[in-house]
């Protein structure tokens, strides 16, 4: 297996077992129905209001090793899939969002647009940022072949995406702190 892939196969596996030991956890507390809803409201915290792809990504790998399509259109999915959940939890069962901390605070972020919704958008710009390099990671096989891909990469792209993940971590922990969050990141 090419070290580039193994990396990213390590880090799935990571992360699905951290998923299955929280649904578990919410199953054992909340029940068999809102347990496994409460997760997938976690799951669309993790898609709408965190700036990284892990979310996406639990579904986007396997669909992009098995079947080749880019991690790009499955995370477009994802980000339908979690509206959908969302939208009916708002509708259906609004009390769910008291659960659990994230909850509470995705139903915060939901409820207050402005300014929280900047968060979103963040999130959602940062979740492509990091779905693109993620899917170019795939598509190089060794490390060789990326020191190539980076010696004829544009500077400006890179510092450009560098300036674009700077401020939208420095924006993300600013608009945490305005709703009382804080995460020591500097």
């Amino acid at each position: 297996m090419k070290e580039t892939k193994k990396h990213v196969l390590i880090r799935y596996f990571l992360l699905l077992v951290f998923i299955i030991v929280y649904i578990y956890y919410t199953i054992n507390k909340f029940g068999f129905s809102d347990g496994i809803f409460v997760s997938i409201l976690t799951w669309s915290f993790f898609i709408f209001c965190t700036p990284i792809s892990d979310a996406g990504f639990i579904l986007a790998f396997p669909i992009r090793i098995l079947i080749g399509v880019r991690m790009i259109y499955t995370q477009i999915a994802s980000f339908l899939l979690a509206l959908f959940f969302t939208l009916g939890a708002i509708i259906y069962n609004p009390a769910i969002f008291q659960d659990t901390l994230i909850l509470k605070l995705y139903h915060q972020i939901l409820y207050n647009p402005y300014p929280n919704w900047v968060i979103i958008l963040l999130s959602l710009l940062g979740t492509f940022f990091s779905i693109y390099f993620g899917d170019e990671l795939i598509d190089v096989s060794t490390h060789r072949e990326r020191k190539l891909y980076y010696r004829h990469k544009s500077k400006y792209q890179i510092i450009i995406s560098l300036s674009i993940f700077v401020l939208t971590v420095i924006i993300y922990n600013f608009l945490l702190h305005q709703i009382g969050i804080e995460i020591p990141l500097f």
